[in-house]
C-alpha cells in the first residue's frame, strides 16, 4: 500500500469524487489533499460542503476544486457531450441537460472530456447507479468487452504468492463468466497487478481440478480460458486448470502439476465463478485475518470504483490512491 501511495504522489492525477457532500468521503478528501495523493474534484453544493468541512474541522478542503451540479461553467459542453455520446441510443437533448446535473453522470463527463483522470464514488450510491453511466460514456478499455473486480488481498502467509499478496479476480461483477470473459479477466488481472503491485504476475486459472485430474464442462470451461488468455497476451505467465493449493503451494505444485511455470508460485488466483471468488475473498479474510482492498474495477477505459455503503474513511483514502496508480498505468500504456 505505501508503494501505491508513493506513486500517486509521484505522478498526481485528477480524481473526480461525485459524492461531495458526503462525510466520509470529504474526511478522506481532507486527508488525501494534505498527504498530497491526488488533486480532488468534489462534486457538490459548496456551501453544503463549506458547513461540513467546518464541523468537522477539515481545514484542507478549500485546495479541492469544488462543482456545483446545479450550475458549472461546463455545464453546457457536458450536455452536448453526453447527448453526441448516446444519441444513438436514444438520448434526446432535454435528458442530455437534466442527466448533465446529476452527480454520478457528472463524473463519467468529466472523465469523457478530459477533466478528470478517475472516479470513486458508491459510499452514497448502489453499484449498478455507480457504474451506469461510467458504463454508457466511458465504456470499457479497447480490447476488453466486461468489466470485472479484483480484490488486493494482503494475507498474513509471507511464504505464499508476492511475500504473501495475492489479487483475486473476479470476486465482484461477472456471476458466470464464459471461457471467454474468463481469460480477459486474466489479462486485465495481471495489467492490475503490475500497475496497483509493481510485480510481475504469475496467473493461476483455478478449478476443483489439476491438469486432468477430473472431468467436468466446468474443468473445460478453465482448460479453454487458459488456452484463449495465452493467445490474448503470449507474454502473460499463465497456466491452468489448477488446484489452489497446486497453485500457491510448492510442493503440492511440483507434484500435481509438474514443470507448470506458475504452479505452486501463483500471485494472481483467476477464479472459476463470481460465487467461488467472493466466498474465497470473505474467509480469507475473516478466518485467515487478511486485509482486503477493493473491488478494484478492471476492463474501464478508465478508472472508476466502486465503494461499498458501509465504506470507511479509510477505504475511500486507499481507493482514490489505487485509482490514481490505475490512471498512470493506463497513460503509460497508451503512450
Amino acid at each position: 500500500m505505501q508503494s501505491i501511495l508513493s506513486r500517486a504522489k509521484a505522478d498526481k492525477q485528477r480524481i473526480i469524487l461525485p459524492e461531495g457532500t458526503e462525510e466520509r468521503t470529504l474526511q478522506a478528501a481532507d486527508r488525501l489533499i494534505a498527504d498530497g495523493i491526488a488533486d480532488l474534484i468534489l462534486v457538490g453544493n459548496p456551501a453544503e460542503i463549506g458547513q461540513l468541512a467546518t464541523r468537522k474541522g477539515l481545514k484542507h478542503i478549500q485546495e479541492a476544486a469544488i462543482l456545483d451540479p446545479a450550475a458549472y461553467p461546463r455545464k453546457a459542453a457536458y450536455t452536448d457531450l453526453l447527448y453526441e455520446t448516446r444519441k444513438a441510443k436514444g438520448m434526446t437533448p432535454e435528458k442530455a441537460a437534466a442527466l448533465a446535473g446529476d452527480p454520478l453522470y457528472i463524473g463519467s463527463l468529466a472523465i469523457k472530456a478530459g477533466d478528470a483522470d478517475g472516479e470513486i464514488a458508491g459510499a452514497r450510491n448502489t453499484t449498478g447507479n455507480v457504474l451506469r453511466p461510467a458504463l454508457q460514456i466511458i465504456r470499457t478499455e479497447k480490447g476488453v468487452s466486461s468489466v470485472s473486480g479484483a480484490f488486493l488481498m494482503f494475507t498474513q502467509a509471507p511464504e505464499y504468492g508476492e511475500k504473501g499478496f495475492f489479487l483475486f479476480a473476479d470476486c465482484a461483477v461477472i456471476p458466470n463468466p464464459t471461457a471467454a470473459e474468463l481469460a480477459e479477466i486474466a489479462v486485465v488481472s495481471a495489467r492490475t497487478a503490475r500497475a496497483l503491485a509493481g510485480m510481475e504476475p504469475r496467473v493461476a486459472m483455478l478449478s476443483f481440478s489439476t491438469k486432468g485430474s477430473a472431468s467436468h464442462e466446468m474443468v473445460d470451461k478453465v482448460v479453454e480460458a487458459t488456452r484463449l488468455a495465452k493467445e490474448k497476451d503470449p507474454s502473460l505467465l499463465v497456466d491452468g486448470e489448477l488446484q489452489a493449493d497446486a497453485a500457491i503451494v510448492p510442493a503440492v505444485g511440483e507434484q500435481k502439476a509438474p514443470g507448470s511455470p506458475i504452479a505452486g508460485h501463483a500471485n494472481v488466483l483467476v477464479f472459476p465463478s463470481l460465487e467461488v471468488g467472493n466466498i474465497a475473498y470473505k474467509l480469507v479474510q475473516r478466518l485467515g485475518h487478511a486485509q482486503a482492498i477493493g473491488p478494484v474495477l478492471q476492463g474501464m477505459g478508465a478508472p472508476v470504483n466502486d465503494l461499498s455503503r458501509g465504506c470507511s474513511v479509510d477505504d475511500v483514502y486507499k481507493m482514490v490512491a489505487i485509482a490514481a496508480n490505475q490512471a498512470i498505468d493506463l497513460k503509460k500504456r497508451k503512450a
